[in-house]
């Protein structure tokens, strides 16, 4: 009988570790195909270039802010130890890979090979699919496992994991405690954006949102709205932006919001820069006390989420060898 070692592989996007590291991670971020063509193939990485020297100073004004880079490898490594105690028993390894920084995908990969391992259960760390985050990732994956001999299988998105729902409820309920007037409150589940187009060529992306916040909701009777953030680019966003809901809130007379980051599960630029500083500073500016629930971090049944999807993909017979 062969040796079989099973081990789980995090993806997750990675985050500028140093300002340095600031022009090198969006030149990464825009030299990807799956998410943005930059003309034809062969001028994909020039124009990558130009766009990440163009973008990097007022990007590092953002990570200046939030303490000069981004914590995502941190936490995402907290979160792999978390599920690496909690699979102590079935003894699985946990591995993280990140698509546009260290850890890098292909490192991770070389990586799991050197200790190994011959079956690995990818799990992108988005709940919610769509090719431009889990696809993009696993994409990725499957071009470095090809000839690698190593069999794979992934979990593509969770968003109506109980013990993932379990979780944002729990922390809209703790939030909802710290409001001043929490009964007169608006819910906003603020998303990654993404341009129409991928909505419209079929990405579920926000079928999957919606799946996830009317579970959520069923035990909350508050107003809520969905928006989108972190959009650039001059093509057609997913609409309305979290700025343009606060506005028509505020023309509301709605004094009290709770923001719930509901596409994300690691504090990152968009949490700590873009809703704590730049959202807020607009709430402020509109009349309205903005609050954000805490992200899921390494939040106990977030770990037991992962433990979850873990328990049920690791045995099933369904790998391929690419």
């Amino acid at each position: 009988m062969s040796f079989i070692k099973k081990g789980v592989i995090l993806l997750n996007l990675g985050g500028p570790d140093r300002l340095e590291a600031v022009q090198p991670f969006l030149y990464n971020l825009f030299s990807d195909r799956d998410i943005i063509k930059l003309g034809p193939f062969f001028l994909q990485r020039p124009i990558a270039l130009l766009i990440s020297l163009l973008r990097s100073k007022k990007s590092k004004r953002s990570y200046r802010l939030i303490g000069g880079f981004s914590p995502l490898r941190v936490i995402t490594s907290a979160q792999a130890d978390a599920l690496r105690e909690r699979l102590k028993e079935k003894g699985y390894p946990v591995y993280i890979g990140m698509r546009y920084w260290h850890p890098l995908i292909e490192d991770t990969v070389k990586e799991m090979k050197a200790q190994g391992i011959t079956h690995i259960l990818a799990i992108p760390l988005y709940p919610h699919y769509s090719i431009a985050t889990s696809g993009s990732a696993l994409n990725h994956l499957k071009r470095c496992l090809k000839e690698s001999g190593i069999f794979f299988k992934s979990v593509n998105s969770w968003p109506d994991n109980p013990y993932y729902i379990k979780a944002l409820r729990e922390n809209i309920k703790k939030a909802l405690e710290r409001l001043k007037e929490p009964e007169k409150a608006h819910i906003i589940f603020s998303a990654h954006s993404l341009p129409v187009s991928f909505i419209e060529k079929g990405d579920p992306y926000v079928k999957e949102l919606m799946i996830t916040i009317k579970e959520v909701m069923k035990e909350i009777t508050l107003p809520w709205h969905l928006s989108y953030q972190s959009k650039s680019g001059p093509v057609k966003w997913l609409s309305p932006s979290t700025e343009e809901k606060l506005k028509e809130l505020s023309s509301m007379d709605i004094k009290e919001v709770l923001l719930v980051p509901i596409s994300f599960v690691s504090d990152h630029i968009e949490t700590l820069y873009e809703i704590d500083i730049y959202y807020r500073e607009i709430a402020e500016k509109l009349g309205i006390r903005l609050t954000r629930t805490e992200s899921l971090n390494t939040n106990p049944l977030f770990i037991e989420t992962l433990y979850d999807i873990v328990s049920k993909n690791m045995e099933v017979d369904s790998w391929q060898r690419l």
